[in-house]
């Protein structure tokens, strides 16, 4: 979970898993894979894949300008990001994982080259790719990866669709799982709306060799989710499914279900409801990561100041069983029907 809720203390604690590469520098995700070792536990690293969305000139202007009021809370001018983007220090970690390889590596938003496949393999690593159709499926396969992360859209945060102007419909994880293993017999690891254990082995029951879980974990004791994300998930579950309270700044209710929203990075990804997403969701353009960027000062004066109106609360559709305490103990939870 890139952006400070994935941590090395939480990786331990579940007894292994991904570490975020995203959004990290090369120095920091080096200290951060330092520390997955130095546990002594089984991890990879997840990797923000080229290539970007661009976005159009004058649709980042036109939303640069109809966001001028919310910066204005906070004293903040917003400021055109770059028309070029980044691609989030993608060789520079190449080389590192090359050059320093873990037993796994990830990637999600894009298929990296074969070529890049196969020096990660040569340096004794596992490649896997997330994909959220078989038609993407398909694409890892042919670039050679080992295994697949199959992605329903029931998953909080970004979807890793290779289409993000046509993100997948509603599908359930296992239908998706089979529809998978129908095109490539890759091992597959299964996410997306695992928040029960009949949900583990429903994923598993239709051909996944495993499952990962993001949301479920947000509340434990490890995770490094932010105070006001916390607060938004706490009143989410307090509150029955459907309600909703106002949009004032500090509202420690946000929205209590989730939907698809490219609001605050130009890319869908499953958030709960809020203010922000519902005064700006239908005219956000597409444009990552440069509406990432565009937003950002705004979201990180709404999460220091506590409000939960202006930030961006990612959570899959199981955010409701997400449960507080150690990590361990979720997992438990989460693996008892097996």
């Amino acid at each position: 979970m890139a952006g400070g809720a994935g941590t090395p203390a939480l990786l331990a604690a579940c007894g292994g898993g991904f570490l975020a590469a995203g959004y990290l520098a090369p120095g920091a995700l080096a200290t951060r894979i330092a520390e997955a070792r130095a546990a002594g536990t089984w991890f990879g690293v997840n990797v923000f894949a080229p290539p970007p969305i661009p976005a159009d000139p004058g649709e980042l202007h036109r939303y640069l300008e109809e966001l001028r009021d919310e910066f204005a809370v906070y004293d903040l001018t917003p400021v055109l990001p770059s028309a070029a983007g980044d691609d989030d220090h993608w060789a520079a970690k190449l080389d590192l994982l090359l050059a320093d390889p873990v037993p796994a590596v990830s990637f999600t938003f894009g298929i990296p080259p074969a070529s890049t496949v196969a020096a990660l393999r040569r340096a004794g690593t596992l490649v896997l790719q997330t994909v959220t159709s078989p038609v993407e499926a398909l694409a890892a396969a042919e670039a050679g990866v080992d295994a697949l992360v199959v992605q329903a859209p029931a998953a909080g945060g970004h979807s890793a669709t290779l289409t993000p102007s046509d993100p997948p419909g509603a599908s359930p994880l296992p239908d998706l799982v089979a529809a998978v293993l129908a095109v490539t017999p890759l091992p597959i690891v299964a996410a997306g709306g695992l928040a029960r254990s009949a949900d583990v082995s429903a994923a598993l029951h239709a051909g996944a060799t495993a499952t990962m879980v993001g949301t479920a974990l947000l509340r434990t004791d490890e995770a490094g989710t932010s105070a006001p994300h916390r607060t938004a998930l706490s009143a989410a579950i307090r509150m029955p499914a459907g309600s909703s309270t106002g949009d004032t700044a500090g509202d420690s209710g946000a929205g209590h279900d989730t939907v698809v929203t490219r609001a605050f990075t130009g890319r869908p990804a499953r958030a709960l409801r809020n203010g922000f997403i519902d005064r700006h969701d239908a005219t956000a353009p597409l444009g990552y990561p440069q509406i990432h960027h565009l937003t950002g000062p705004l979201r990180k004066a709404a999460a220091a100041a506590g409000d939960t109106d202006r930030v961006h609360l990612w959570a899959g559709t199981g955010h409701r069983h997400a449960a507080t305490g150690p990590a361990a103990a979720v997992v438990a939870a989460l693996t008892a029907a097996l």
